[in-house]
Order: structure tokens, then sequence, then C-alpha cells
């Protein structure tokens, strides 16, 4: 199947579309657009695969999937028919690529697929809660709260790393300006400290020298250094998208200091939230363990939920099956067993996903608050380190001229 950018003109509406169809070729594009009620009014092969620039700026953010689900959820709602529902979101979707996804859809619906076979098909658009909870919509004939329901999973998914993010940027901001301080100083103030010592036939102190050396190499040898980091930085890249990589940048993650606690509670926050999203819409404890394990998005939790959920099929209780795992925390299972008990074990996820969300932003606070002190502790040590370096030697050769 070969894609392809269409202009035509809707028949119902007398509107101007313009999407992606895929089709053997170019006519039977234009087949397949008249059979849809268009007009076809131009047709030339996609070249999406090709435009590497395009695809990196045009890529489908988070928000892009939120509002589509959301805009989807709302007019399904509203008694509109699937197929007109989603020509109606087509028409108000901005983002290019996500056009071009929401056109294939409408195609592989009107052609008599269902519409989490359709998503199935974009599995880098659509992740498998969504599949999860569109195809159990489906069978319950729910399709409209399924996908509300996703959509507010999503977006305070969304929110949880956008706070986690903001909580790394200020720390990232002052490790830079100390870099760039450091290099300023190596690469004009040192060379000089070293010409007034020349220049007088002295030897630098130890320190001194070391950081001379230092901008010394730099200085001759700066092409070295930059080519040694980008392909430090490729290997570590590739490292990191092997299994061995994910799985020492997740423990990492779970393990590093201070930063631990608000990692373990997010991902506690998504396994319940995404938990409680699954149950509640119906579909099945062993199928929601398993597509949240793939959804708290790190293999040391995944795994712990992937044993939890082995131990249920073998009939046990999930509240039991996630106790003695080391990296659920314990208000999970005491959660779930309260909703065992009850019959409501989504609301009680939910109540979970909720209280764990609520520490996290309490924890995102306190790392924030923290954190400034000691960046400008780390800054006060390698500056005062320099600026010593820098004038112990100077007062070191006033002292000897007097």
């Amino acid at each position: 199947m070969r894609k392809f950018d269409y202009k035509a003109r809707d028949h119902s509406s007398n509107k101007i579309v313009e999407s992606v169809v895929q089709a053997e070729s170019e006519s039977s594009a234009a087949k397949l657009l008249i059979e849809q009620g268009y007009t076809p009014l131009d047709i030339k092969e996609s070249n999406e695969g090709t435009n590497v620039l395009s695809r990196i700026t045009g890529r489908i953010t988070a928000k892009d999937k939120i509002v589509f689900l959301r805009q989807l959820s709302t007019l399904i709602g509203a008694g509109l028919p699937l197929s007109q529902s989603l020509r109606t979101v087509l028409e108000q979707t901005q983002n290019k690529r996500m056009q071009g996804v929401v056109g294939e859809i409408i195609t592989d619906v009107e052609g008599g697929h269902s519409l989490s076979d359709a998503f199935g098909k974009h599995t880098d658009v659509f992740d498998k809660v969504i599949l999860a909870l569109v195809s159990a919509g489906e069978a319950s004939g729910t399709l409209d709260e399924a996908l509300k329901r996703v959509a507010l999973q999503k977006e305070k998914d969304a929110a949880m790393m956008s706070k986690i993010r903001g909580a790394m940027i200020y720390p990232i901001i002052v490790l830079v300006v100390i870099l760039g301080v450091m290099l300023f100083m190596l690469l004009t103030v040192v060379p000089q400290v070293e010409k007034l010592y020349d220049d007088m036939n002295k030897t630098l102190p130890f320190l001194t020298m070391v950081m001379i050396n230092t901008a010394n190499f730099l200085i001759n040898f700066w092409f070295i250094v930059i080519l040694v980091m980008i392909i430090a930085s490729y290997f570590l890249y590739q490292y990191l998208k092997t299994d061995a990589g994910i799985r020492t940048k997740d423990n990492l993650k779970l393990n590093v200091p201070m930063f631990k606690g608000m990692f373990r509670k997010l991902y506690m926050a998504r396994f319940a939230r995404t938990g409680q999203t699954l149950l509640a819409t119906g579909v099945a404890m062993l199928d929601m363990l398993k597509i949240s394990a793939e959804g708290v998005n790190n293999v040391v939790i995944a795994e712990s939920i992937d044993r939890a959920a082995e131990k249920v099929k073998g009939g046990k209780a999930l509240s039991l099956s996630l106790q003695p795992e080391d990296y659920i925390l314990p208000m999970v299972p005491q959660m779930i067993k309260i909703g065992e008990q009850s019959g409501k074990i989504d609301e009680m996820m939910g109540k979970t996903a909720q209280v764990y969300e609520d520490e996290l932003d309490e924890e995102i606070r306190a790392i924030s608050t923290s954190i400034e002190p000691i960046l400008m502790v780390v800054l006060a040590i390698f500056a005062g380190g320099m600026v010593g370096a820098i004038l112990f030697p100077i007062y070191s050769l006033v002292g000897n001229i007097q």
C-alpha cells in the first residue's frame, strides 16, 4: 500500500478537505475517494517517508493525542456516527502528521474495520492502553466514555511528566552555567597567570599547573575533545536503546539519591491510574496487569507487575501478589486489599493514584526547594577552587616581590 496526499471536495458539506489515503495506485486512490463521497481535486504520492525534517518538526505530541481523543469522545457522545465524528475531528486537527493518521483511520473505518483495529495500525501514536480501552468501549457500547477516560488519564500523565521536567530544568541550567564559567576561566584567565609566572621565572603551584595543563589541552586539542564527546554520546545513546541500557537507566531512576522517591511515586501513580481506567472500562484483571506493566514505562516495575500477574493467574489475590515486590510501595497492595474486600478495586486504585499524584506534587516542591542550596554549595566549591587556584599564585608573587 502507498500513501497519497489528496485535496478533494466533500459532497455533503461542499468543503475542501486535505488528508492522506492509502491505495495501490493514484487511480485506486481516486476511486476510493469517489466511493467515500468526495470529488478528487488533486492527488499525489506522499513524500512523508523521505522528508525527515518534516517528520521531526511535525511530530505528534501528547497534546495532539489528548485533543483528538477528547474531541472524538464528545462528538460520539453527542450521537454523531463514528465516521462523521472522525471527519469533523479531522477538520479541526492542525498537526499535519496527525491529519494523515486520522485520514487513514477514516479510510479503515469506512472500509468496515473497527476503531480499535484502525488505531492498531498506528502503534507509534496509540499505545496499548488506548487500544485496550477503545476495544473494551466498543465491546460494551460505551466508546465515548472509554475515549473520555483514556484522554483524562493521558492528561494526568502528561501533567505529572511536565512537573518532573520542570523540577529538572533548574539544576540543569545551574550546572551548565557552572561548566560555562569554568571553561571561560580556563581558556582566558588561567593562561594569563602562566604568562605572568613565565615572565618572572617562577614555578607554578601544583593546582594552578593542573588547571593550566587542562587549559592548554583544551586549546590545542579542542577538536579531539569534541570528537570524543560526540562518539561517547553516540555510544551512550545506542547503549540506552539496548535491553541492558534500558534496565540500567530504569534502575538508576528508582535508586538515585534525592530523586528516587519522586520516580517511585510517579510509577505507582501511573500503574494505579492505568489499572483504574482499564478495570472501570471492563478490561479483565490479567489483561489489565499486562497492559499496565507496559504502561508504567519502567522495566523493573513492569517485571514486578508481571510476577504479580503470574501469582494472580494461579489464584492468589492481587494485593498479596504485589506485597512482596520491592519497588511496589506499601500503600498500593493495602488499598487494593480494601478494594478486593468491598468489590471496588478500580475505585481504590483511582484513590491510590490520586494520593500518589498529590504526594508527587509535594515531592517535586520539596526537591525544588532543597536543590537550590545544594547547587549553590557546588557552585561555590567549583568557583572558589578556581578563584583560589588563580589568586593564590598572584598573592605568592606579590609576597615574594615585597
